[in-house]
Order: C-alpha cells, then sequence, then structure tokens
C-alpha cells in the first residue's frame, strides 16, 4: 500500500535505537526524508546507516534547553524543508515506586518524558497547520492505561502527555494535522533491560526468569519486537490516516486487559 507521504520529511526523537529507530526505518521505506535525534555520535551513524532510504543525525539532547532551540531550525536545514511528520520519543524515566523519588527526580522525567516534546510539538505547528498537512505521533507507554507495578515516574509523566496531545489533537484536526500516541507493551528493546534489572533486583531472580514471566502475562505469548512497532508508527503518518485523530493506538501483543 503506498501511504501517500513519498518526499515528506519527518523528525523522529530518540530517533537511533529502539522503538524510534523502527518507526524512522518505517517512514524511509516510504521515500520520506528522516532526521535520527540522539544524544550518541556514534549510535546515531549506525542508525543512518542502517536505515533504507534519505537519513540524517542530529546529536541533540532533550533535557538541554539550548539544544531544544536549535533542533527544529537545524533539522529544517539539514532536510532543506520544514516537518511535517514528528515522532516523539524518549528512554523511559527510573523505575521505582511512588515514595522512592525525590522532587528534582519527578521534574527531570516531566522535562524529558513531556515538556521537550511539547516544546518541539509547539514549534512545529505552524508549519504544518500553514501547509495544511502534519502528522505528530507520540510513542509513549502501555502504561498510561494500565498504571505498571514499580513504574510510578512514567505513569505519571506518559498520562500527563496524553492529556496534553489529546487537547492538542481536537485543537488542529480541522486544520490537516493529526495527533496520537502508540503506546508499546514489553517490546524487547534496549529500553525494557532497566525493567528487567529492576525485577531481577527486587525477585531475586535471573534475566531468563523475568523474561520467561513478562511473556507469559502476554496473550501473544512472547515479548515484542522493534520491527513489530515501526510499520504503525508509518501508517498513522500516512494519508490514510487523516480521520485518525486523538487516539491511542497499543502494539502489546493483547497485554492492556482494559475493554476500551
Amino acid at each position: 500500500m503506498d501511504l501517500g507521504i513519498s518526499g515528506e520529511r519527518a523528525l523522529v526523537l530518540g530517533g537511533t535505537q529502539g522503538l524510534g529507530l523502527s518507526c524512522a526505518r518505517a517512514l524511509a521505506n516510504e521515500d520520506v526524508a528522516v532526521a535520527a535525534v540522539g544524544r550518541d555520535p556514534a549510535a546515531g551513524a549506525a542508525a543512518v546507516e542502517s536505515i533504507a532510504g534519505r537519513a540524517v543525525y542530529v546529536r541533540a539532547d532533550l533535557s538541554v534547553a539550548a539544544d531544544r532551540a536549535r533542533l527544529v531550525d537545524e533539522v529544517a536545514a539539514v532536510l532543506g524543508e520544514p516537518v511535517s511528520i514528528l515522532v516523539t520519543n524518549a528512554g523511559g524515566p527510573p523505575t521505582g515506586e511512588f515514595a522512592e523519588h525525590s522532587t528534582d527526580a519527578w521534574l527531570a522525567a516531566l522535562q524529558i518524558n513531556m515538556l521537550g516534546h511539547l516544546e518541539i510539538a509547539r514549534t512545529l505547528l505552524p508549519g504544518m497547520t500553514g501547509r495544511g498537512f502534519g502528522r505528530i505521533v507520540n510513542i509513549t507507554s502501555f502504561a498510561a492505561k494500565e498504571p505498571y507495578p514499580n513504574m510510578a515516574l512514567a505513569n505519571a509523566v506518559r498520562a500527563g502527555l496524553h492529556g496534553a496531545m489529546s487537547t492538542l489533537a481536537r485543537e488542529v484536526a480541522d486544520k490537516g494535522v493529526t495527533v496520537n500516541n502508540l503506546l508499546p507493551g514489553l517490546i524487547d528493546t534496549g529500553a525494557l533491560q532497566r525493567v528487567f534489572r529492576a525485577h531481577m533486583e527486587k525477585d531475586g531472580v535471573d534475566e531468563a526468569a523475568v523474561r520467561a514471566r513478562m511473556a507469559e502475562s502476554i496473550p501473544a505469548g512472547r515479548l515484542g519486537l522493534a520491527e513489530d512497532f515501526g510499520p504503525a508508527c508509518a501508517f498513522l503518518c500516512s494519508r490514510h490516516a487523516g480521520y485518525i485523530t486523538a487516539q491511542n493506538l497499543a502494539v502489546d501483543g493483547g497485554l492492556i486487559r482494559g475493554l476500551f
């Protein structure tokens, strides 16, 4: 299926590894010019080499105000045109129970996993609405629908991002811009390693036991793969998805138990 986005330009935050890289690859496969953003130049170079199509690496750390301020202009300059697709993504905050986290930890989680994304989206919006086409896809977590044990920070800040983006989606729905959330379940990428370690330390078991227990909790019977994720992102960015907005699409193998 031709997704109708050939020639568009995409900014993928956290696009040098894991789920962000999977989205960058899927978009590049649709002839979208992709800027993959990350903090590690070595990972960025490897990511660009692995992406078939037009892709560039842009170094930035969303926790740094100066990086956020220059990011959009730099990406537009290297891609040659304004960005029409934004995929937000960042590594999850530290695991732990509610009482274990300081105020500074809460503020850091909000900045990296919510406020930084909103700032980039706000900067890009005028170009999207002016052109009459834009796509914002936020990689969040199934925890926004079903809070996961020992992940107080992630459970909270993901829900906050959903609230802000759901409001935005309705404000720009008549301007050709859609805003949706992709909710990964237990996907076997580097980001899941911190969850493995937390369970290993808490329960005194090895990684194999943690993996097996997690897989058993998923109706699909396995952990997800990054390759399961990217195509869903590309579809939400497509012309075909123009009437889909303010939605939460779980890519989780049936993990979320809720009816809605």
